[in-house]
């Protein structure tokens, strides 16, 4: 494999390493084993995976995401905010609003230009939450949806709120994130056969109706810093259980920061955080 630039960012502690395909080509390479290869703390960079940067024929610019396991997302909340800065910084992008494609659809960012080099402030339109079970995808009645409902899954009952934002999200409310088991209970909701694509699995504690604590059990990375898009499941799914304040900006403490959602009048959910550098450097 020839030598490569890349750059490794993170959004709250979510990192991952990126390579610019805007005016170079990675032809022949194997993404899937790439990101296995790179992902590795151990052997490679480490990160949560690789995000490619490339032309779209949709959007201003397309964002393509493989977990640390090699599998392919379909979008990534702190993964865009990142997409966003590198290509406004590097003059890719001229203007602080533009469009960003994923395999979940297009979604518009909006870059906030009182930042640093090292580290800027993004806004994101995740666009409209899928609350259907056939969105999401799981199993049941595919026009039904879930509200705390309760699941069975390898003999132990898990209230569930399911819900899509681009990719699948299940949530489940707790008294205090700090003190379930992620590591365990994780992996068993992900895998469930109740979600064919497998699932993102959250826990939420919320301390008032403006504020809220989320951990994250991502499909195919394991336990992360944050989750962009679960952190907007969560809070749709706070809402729609009546625990937070619908066209409220809500603060969602992840461990790795805050982020700030809002879902809005036009039915979109937005978020602002932050996007960082970490190193720019040449794989070998």
């Amino acid at each position: 494999m020839d030598s490569m630039q890349f750059t490794k960012m993170h959004g709250l502690g979510n990192n991952y390493v990126f390579f610019n395909l805007l005016e170079s080509q990675m032809d022949n390479v194997d993404f899937e084993e790439l990101s296995r290869q790179i992902s590795n703390v151990n052997h490679g960079i480490g990160s949560d995976g690789i995000i490619l940067i490339a032309p779209s024929d949709h959007a201003n610019f397309k964002m393509r995401i493989f977990n640390a396991d090699g599998s392919e997302g379909k979008t990534c909340g702190n993964g865009l905010r990142c997409v966003a800065k590198y290509v406004y910084d590097n003059m890719y992008a001229d203007t602080t609003t533009f469009e960003i494609e994923t395999l979940a659809g297009v979604v518009t960012v909006k870059v906030e230009e009182n930042g640093t080099y090292e580290k800027s402030f993004v806004n994101v339109d995740m666009g409209e939450p899928g609350l259907l079970k056939g969105m999401v995808p799981m199993k049941g009645e595919p026009d039904s949806t879930t509200r705390n409902e309760p699941f069975r899954i390898n003999g132990a009952e898990y209230d569930l709120t399911c819900v899509s934002m681009g990719n699948p999200h299940a949530i489940m409310f707790v008294d205090d994130v700090r003190e379930v088991p992620l590591e365990k209970i994780g992996p068993v909701i992900e895998h469930s056969d109740l979600f064919p694509e497998r699932v993102n699995f959250g826990i939420v504690d919320v301390i008032n109706r403006q504020e809220i604590n989320y951990r994250v059990w991502e499909r195919g990375s394991g336990i992360t810093m944050a989750c962009g898009s679960g952190a907007c499941a969560a809070v749709v799914a706070a809402t729609l259980n009546n625990k937070i304040d619908k066209y409220k900006p809500i603060t969602v403490h992840l461990p790795g920061g805050d982020l700030l959602v809002r879902w809005g009048e036009d039915n979109h959910v937005w978020k602002r955080g932050e996007a960082v550098y970490i190193c720019h450097g040449e794989l070998i």
